[in-house]
């Protein structure tokens, strides 16, 4: 049976960094449980807030929490109240120093905008359900909102007894492309959870945000676009082109040359009359001959 892999799990240390910094040693164990309880906490205490992500770093006794979220007035609270009560929450079970910071997502600067990203898109589905929506209906919004906003990809499945069925089951729309096998692919995946009258239904998104190429293949490319503009100038290709197929060198040399404007007409019959002299000097020699 087909086993299905985290895609972000999948892709960790080749396109996708770590979501926990730090090194841990004897109390890596430690260091492991206390992130669980900050981000489980953080969820519980602000389910309402629309948080994408949450990553911690750790510096000796300094603990730094990234919040990144599309709500930051629910987060921070009034004049800081909230942001406050977490970080004391976390420095009482955690007994170290903690720094607390927000991220909006909606600013020009994040990378991700709220109605492309796979956690809060499966957030609203499953609001949606609590709140008695048809499935098909909230599935079919989440995934043209997604689409409508710049993804290449989405696929939203609902898992459970849906629309109060007594035997649970999958179903899924998908629209775009979604490669899940392939690794450069920034796959969005995110997960939420609908509490109904008739139970619990699990909801999955995967949004798919196009490829990323490596900084080194990158320069590869580069390289190569240099050396084939190079070619095509008329000069002699620089040992760092890296053109490894010689048919391409050929059709780059191959192409018509840029023709030359012709100069005044005027000019041109000038200079194509003989003059007398030279004319009768032909006319002798060929008498003599």
């Amino acid at each position: 049976m087909g086993h299905k892999v985290n895609p972000y799990g999948f892709r960790l240390g080749v396109i996708y960094p770590w979501k926990s910094n730090w090194y841990g040693g004897r109390d890596y164990a430690d260091a492991l449980h206390e992130d669980i309880w900050i981000r489980k906490h953080i969820r519980r205490r602000l389910s309402r807030a629309g948080i994408s992500s949450i990553d911690i770093e750790r510096k000796g006794d300094q603990i730094w929490v990234f919040i990144r979220t599309a709500r930051p007035g629910i987060v921070i609270g009034r004049k800081g109240a909230e942001v406050d009560r977490i970080r004391k929450d976390i420095e009482r079970v955690t007994r170290k120093r903690v720094d607390v910071k927000v991220e909006d997502m909606n600013s020009a600067a994040s990378e991700l905008r709220p109605e492309t990203d796979a956690t809060l898109l499966a957030q609203g589905v499953a609001e949606q359900l609590a709140g008695r929506v048809s499935f098909r209906r909230a599935m079919r919004r989440a995934v043209q909102t997604a689409m409508r906003s710049g993804a290449l990809g989405v696929r939203v499945q609902c898992g459970g007894r849906l629309g109060g069925a007594e035997m649970s089951r999958r179903e899924w729309y998908r629209e775009g492309r979604v490669p899940l096998h392939t690794l450069r692919a920034r796959i969005d995946f995110g997960t939420a959870e609908a509490k109904t009258t008739f139970g619990l239904i699990g909801v999955k998104v995967w949004v798919y945000h196009g490829d990323e190429i490596p900084l080194a293949e990158q320069e590869t490319e580069r390289a190569r676009a240099r050396a084939l503009a190079q070619v095509s100038a008329g000069g002699a290709a620089s040992t760092g082109a890296l053109i490894t197929d010689e048919r391409e060198v050929l059709e780059v040399a191959d192409e018509p040359e840029v023709p030359i404007v012709p100069a005044e007409t005027g000019d041109l019959e000038d200079a194509s009359e003989p003059s007398g002299a030279e004319t009768g000097g032909g006319a002798t020699e060929e008498g003599e001959a």
